[in-house]
């Protein structure tokens, strides 16, 4: 995972936006946005909420907190009438690393299982 100021600067590199662009879209001086992405100054919250918007990505990305750009997909999505995709995770996390490698084996047997018989399904049309 990459600290913040470097994703912040491929990010708006990948856009090929220049830090002035980016400072009036987080209305501020590009002086001030420069030291975010050296990491001379944390970003505020207001700022990186508009870029996670901006450039369709989680904070946690932008923060150097996750490697994934889409962030967590369905993390609001009602997963029973009970629990929502995120409260799941959350006491997925709250496991032991053993506990938690046996939820991720399941999980992938699961798929595994789901895949093959969508696989047949489609062979039998």
């Amino acid at each position: 995972m990459g600290n913040c100021s470097e994703i912040l600067c491929d990010l708006r590199k990948d856009k090929g936006l220049h830090q002035k662009d980016i400072a009036k879209l987080i209305d501020t001086t590009q002086q001030q946005y420069s030291k975010y992405e050296t990491g001379d100054t944390e970003i505020s919250a207001r700022a990186l909420e508009i870029l996670a918007d901006f450039y369709d990505t989680s904070t946690d990305y932008i923060l150097g907190r996750t490697n994934r750009k889409e962030g967590i997909v369905g993390n609001g999505e009602m997963i029973t009438d009970k629990y929502s995709a995120g409260e799941i995770i959350s006491d997925i996390v709250m496991l032991t690393p053993e506990r938690r490698s046996t939820v991720v084996d399941f999980v992938m047997f699961l798929k595994s299982r789901e895949q093959a018989e969508n696989c047949g399904k489609k062979d039998s049309e």
